[in-house]
């Protein structure tokens, strides 16, 4: 009798994990389309460079805005950088919008920036993500670029405090200095 039990607790327990591995798509799945997809779109956007991570988990894409004629830091080297990081709830929709009940919806997500006070922040260039350091070794003293990074270099898919799993990253960087 006990035999039979357990075989039928194990079958139901077999039944019950198989249904719940239906194939529907989570949120997280969307959310990882939605921001490889953007990515993707800068990629093949001829106003961006690629630039490959030493690390070989992938590459970014920058576009120059200011260029500079100071030198480039090393992985081992501290830098002073200004900078905005951002991202989008979604990709498709204007950084801020009205939605379908008149509800202005901020979609672009500052989660980091030196606008606030326009302080430079100094750091090891080898103490932040891989895309950010991918940059910011390819920068010279003096130039400010847009960067897109994508989750693999970023955040990964675990994210961090603010910033969900499987998101883009945008920043506008100035590399200010290489600290001595």
């Amino acid at each position: 009798m006990k035999r039979l039990n357990l075989s039928i607790f194990l079958m139901m327990s077999a039944v019950i994990f198989f249904s719940s591995c239906d194939e529907t798509e989570t949120f997280d799945d969307k959310w990882k389309l939605d921001n490889e997809a953007q990515f993707a779109a800068i990629a093949a956007n001829t106003a961006y460079t690629r630039i490959n991570s030493q690390s070989g988990n992938g590459f970014i894409m920058y576009k120059e805005i200011v260029s500079g004629e100071g030198a480039s830091p090393f992985f081992t080297d501290q830098v002073k950088v200004l900078y905005t990081g951002w991202y989008k709830n979604i990709w498709s929709k204007e950084d801020n919008y009205t939605d379908e009940k008149g509800n202005i919806i901020y979609n672009k997500v500052i989660f980091d920036t030196t606008n606030n006070n326009n302080i430079a922040r100094t750091f090891a260039v080898n103490g932040v993500v891989d895309g950010f350091s991918t940059a910011l070794q390819h920068m010279q003293v003096g130039d400010k670029w847009e960067v897109w990074i994508p989750w693999k270099l970023g955040y990964g898919e675990s994210g961090n405090n603010s910033i969900q799993g499987y998101s883009t990253l945008v920043f506008e960087i100035e590399l200010v200095a290489i600290v001595d």
